[in-house]
């Protein structure tokens, strides 16, 4: 079980995949002296060919995979990117380039080379680039608060732990599992013009399996996949406690930490009733929607339609733009869902796939409301954006996925605020006469603006006159983002508030995936339009 290169089909858009390297070599950091020698190279050379301003990020990135199916280990890999990145500012316009070669006469190179790129920009520059006022911090540090780096325990564990999986699941009848543990390790360096040399450690972390069921008897075959989230933790998102257990549905649910074991048994089940479950009946119903499945709604319709460059239009050749204007906003009465909607943007909270203390471009992170008791009241802005809204700092809303990567406007955690008064999910469901109970992403599809939208779930419960009844199968809802968010009518408490998230956000030319959570507690919508994905037309 020594490192293996895995293959790219394998991994889920994992960015900075580089070369092959043992688990000792993830284990011994860069020293923090040497990062700061190397980027005070960086900024002098900038400096001296006229960049008015630069940054340096100092960037190295682990990533381990180790992959699993039925009774044999596929793969087992440890890579490791490391290098530098440096953009400057000058002649009032934006230069980047990019080294592996940690040496001084390189690095040197590359800040002359973003400067130069940077002059030769400003000739097609309309207006210069306005950057919000950014005090340097001195040298500050932030690490993601982890109780066991993922990357010290044996792979031998790790190995167990996913065969057991799959053990789990064929005893209990899978014709087929894959079971996978993701991890991975940013070790950034941020320095710049304006004081600042940050060093960051930031762990992240993401379970996951896919277990299938066949019918020998007509042939059909049904999937579940794992209900866990990824999540900004160490190994101990997978030592589970008794006090996390979510109780009171027909799944079993954790806050922040996650039973493999448990969820691979109780997803044998859900595809047997898969496999027997009726088709639904469309029309319209009211939807109790997990945060394991409303997450991925979150993620786009609100949180990638008020991403501020695409509402600029800089996105539209890239997954559309965003039908929430400029306009909208400043009318300051937007009405974009119902009083029960609160979406906070928050880069600090504790688990989150998107928690660090400073942003790429050296803004230390906050929180802030994107839509206050249902009406659009902010969006995510980055140092030269701030100015379009009136801003006077940045949001922190800039980050790279590699140290070759230039840094630019990405989405920050996005979540629904729980409701203020004491309820469960068990007590919103008994007061629904007809609805649907949903868990878990499954397909989805958005328009370019983020407007009109279907999305389905891993599992659906027929919601029958306050009772969980049995399983509808090829459920999927469709509405557009105002009329979905202005049919929420309730919210479960903090008690039942949970992460979801993804490891592969994908967005820019040329793409760039990043890693980021959406919070929520059980959420009920009334009157969603509901759809037979399985019937057969013509």
């Amino acid at each position: 079980m020594t490192g293996v290169g895995l293959g790219a089909s394998m991994i889920p858009n994992i960015p900075a995949f580089g070369k092959i390297i043992s688990v000792e070599e993830s284990l011994t950091p860069v020293d923090v002296a040497l990062k700061k020698k190397m980027a005070d190279v960086a900024l002098n050379a900038a400096k001296s060919k006229g960049a008015t301003y630069a940054d340096v990020r100092i960037g190295r990135y682990l990533n381990q995979v180790v992959a699993t199916r039925e009774t044999r280990v596929e793969n087992i890999s440890n890579s490791e990117s490391y290098g530098l990145g440096v953009r400057v500012i000058a002649n009032g316009s934006w230069g980047f380039a990019a080294t592996n070669n940690m040496d001084d006469a390189s690095i040197a190179k590359a800040a002359e080379t973003a400067v130069a790129i940077a002059k030769g920009n400003a000739k097609l520059m309309e207006e210069p680039v306005q950057l919000a006022p950014q005090k340097g911090f001195g040298e500050v540090s932030w690490k993601t608060p982890i109780e066991i780096n993922a990357f010290e325990v044996p792979i031998a564990d790790k190995v167990d732990l996913l065969l057991k999986v799959n053990s789990e699941a064929m005893k209990g009848g899978a014709k087929y599992i894959n079971s996978n543990l993701f991890m991975i390790n940013e070790q950034k360096y941020f320095a710049s013009t304006d004081g600042s040399y940050i060093d960051q450690d930031i762990h992240r972390i993401w379970p996951t399996f896919t277990l299938t069921k066949t019918d020998a008897a007509n042939g059909k075959f049904e999937t579940r996949n794992a209900l866990s989230a990824p999540m900004g933790m160490g190994f101990e998102y997978l030592k589970p406690k008794d006090d996390q257990k979510i109780n009171g549905g027909p799944v079993t649910m954790y806050k922040k930490r996650y039973d493999m074991l448990e969820d691979v048994r109780e997803a044998a089940a859900h595809v047997d009733e898969k496999l027997k479950a009726k088709p639904i009946a469309p029309g319209k119903y009211d939807l109790v929607l997990d945060p394991s499945h409303l997450f991925l709604t979150i993620h786009e319709s609100v949180g990638h339609p008020t991403e501020l460059d695409r509402v600029l239009g800089y996105e539209a050749n890239y997954a559309g733009t965003s039908f929430l204007t400029l306009d909208k906003w400043e009318s300051k009465k937007f009405n974009f869902g119902s009083k029960e909607v609160n979406i906070i943007a928050d880069k600090l909270e504790t688990g989150s796939l998107g928690a660090v203390g400073y942003d790429d471009e050296g803004v230390k992170c906050g929180k802030w409301d994107i839509i206050k008791d249902g009406i659009l009241v902010n969006y995510q802005a980055t140092r030269d954006q701030a100015h379009i809204l009136g801003l006077k700092e940045s949001q922190g809303c800039c980050y790279a996925d590699s140290w070759d990567s230039i840094q630019f406007q990405r989405m920050p955690n996005v979540s629904l605020a729980p409701g203020n008064a004491p309820l469960s999910a068990a007590d919103m469901v008994k007061n629904v006469e007809k609805g649907i109970y949903m868990f878990g992403r499954n397909s989805y599809s958005i328009d370019q603006q983020r407007y009109n939208f279907q999305f389905s779930a891993q599992l659906a419960y027929e919601i029958k006159e306050g009772k969980i009844v049995g399983m509808f199968k090829d459920a999927a809802y469709q509405a557009n983002t105002q009329e979905f968010w202005n049919s929420c009518v309730q919210r479960c408490d903090k008690n039942d508030y949970r992460l979801g998230g993804t490891f592969s956000d994908g967005k820019g030319q040329p793409g760039q995936a990043s890693a980021v959570s959406h919070g929520s507690a059980t959420t009920r919508f009334n009157g969603v339009n509901v759809i037979n994905t399985g019937r057969k037309l013509g």
